[in-house]
Parts: structure tokens; sequence; C-alpha cells
């Protein structure tokens, strides 16, 4: 259970809507409760959808930091799709695309076929978990441990993919948002939690991005004193023990 717990620190810290936040904690619910009980089909069907709701934050994010790249891979999607997705408000709009073929935005962070295949194999899993077919696949707590043993390790590996996008996300908010007056909020940490963090659906995994984002090519800038003082205050306010306790 500890180790399907991990999942918590690639999801959001903060969610656009309560309405966003009750859903995955609603997942976690279900997880926690099948999984306690014995039910660990129900429970692999939780984690699954949670493992998928984090796939649909990282698009998110490469929809908002990099929006041509994210328009070139809507190439093959039809026009109705296309629209819909690139007028998306929030990530779980994802949700109403093939969640085979909403993975091959995945190839935009330089995941290759072969890798995006096997997190297909997952949705492989889920469906004939979820489909009245007369099996039980996760009878025993060690199937399913073995399973979410594999599912974090996607996670990790897109996490780590993930990287350059978070870099760059975070390179242009300090460079939009150092000075005070001239931005959406005065207060520095209010500007963290509210645009950095909040608008990105940045998880404690992506602030440690950010937290150890090498600030050398900004010292070029006439203000990056100011810059530095805005990374101060992440460092202050999200440490690992931070962090830990929001997630």
């Amino acid at each position: 259970m500890e180790e399907a717990a991990e999942l918590g620190n690639y999801l959001p810290l903060s969610f656009k809507s309560p309405k966003e936040q009750e859903y995955i904690e609603f997942l976690w619910d279900a997880f926690e409760t099948n999984y306690t009980h014995g039910k660990y089909q129900f429970a692999f069907l939780a984690y699954h959808m949670l493992t998928m709701s984090f796939i649909y934050f990282n698009i998110w994010q490469i929809k908002q930091t990099t929006p041509k790249d994210f328009a070139m891979g809507l190439i093959g999607f039809g026009k109705d799709v296309e629209k819909s997705l690139l007028e998306a408000t929030s990530p779980f709009v994802f949700s109403t695309v093939n969640e085979r073929s909403i993975l091959r935005f995945l190839k935009l962070i330089a995941c290759d076929n072969s890798k995006v295949g096997t997190y297909a194999k997952l949705v492989d899993d889920r469906n004939e978990s979820a489909h009245p077919n007369g099996n039980i696949f996760f009878s025993e707590q060690s199937a399913l441990d073995l399973k979410i043993i594999e599912i974090f390790r996607v996670a990790d590996e897109i996490q780590t993919h993930s990287k350059p996008i978070i870099e760059r996300c975070y390179h242009r908010f300090l460079m939009d948002s150092y000075d005070p007056d001239d931005r959406e909020y005065f207060d520095a940490g209010d500007q963290i939690r509210e645009v950095l963090i909040h608008r990105n659906y940045l998880s404690q995994k992506d602030i440690e991005i950010c937290l150890a984002h090498d600030l050398t090519s900004l010292r070029s800038e006439s203000n990056f004193p100011a810059m530095e003082v805005l990374h101060q205050n992440l460092r202050d306010t999200y440490s690992d023990s931070e962090t830990e306790s929001l997630a």
C-alpha cells in the first residue's frame, strides 16, 4: 500500500476546482477501500484511473508550455476532436479521447513508440479487467502489488521525460513574474501558488524539478536579482517537508 501511495507525489498539489480535487480523492478512497477489503480487481481499476489522470496532467503541461508542439500532435485526429482539445480548459477534457490515442501525445516529450506501446498495454489490462468476461485477473494481493510496481515505473519514466517541459514552464514563470507591480499577485507566495502551481497542475515531483532548476541562463538578465528572490521564495515555502505535507 505504501508503494501505491507514492503515486500521490506525481499528482497535482492544487486543482482548478473543488470538483476536480473531489474526483481524485474519490479515486484514492475507492482504491484504498477495495484494496483493504481484498477487492483487488476494483482497486486496480481505481488505480488505473489515477494513473491516467496523471498522464492527462502531463499532457496539459505540454499544451500549456509548448502549444505549437501540442497542436502538431493533433495531426490525425478528427476536426471536432482537434477543436475540443485545442479549446480545452481542463486536463479532464482529454478523457473524451480514446486512451490509446491520447498516449500519442507522450511522443512530444520523447517517449518513443516502444514506450508508448508499453503504456498502452496498461490500457489493455484495464479493458480486460473492466469487461464482464468471467475472469478475475487480480484475485490475490501479490498480483495487484506487482501491477502497481509496473504502473509506478511507468509514472516515474513519464515524469523523467517531462522534466524539460517543467523546466521550460518554470523558466517562463520567472521571466514573467519577477516584478510585483506587473504580475497577477503582488505577494510572491500567492503568485507561485496560483500562477505556477495551480495553473499548471504541478505535483510535488514537478516542484522538485523547479527547486533544482539551474538559473545560470538567466544571470545575464537585468532583472535576475528579482527572479532569484522569487526562486528563493519557492525554496523557502516548498521544501521537501512542505511539499510532502501538501501532497
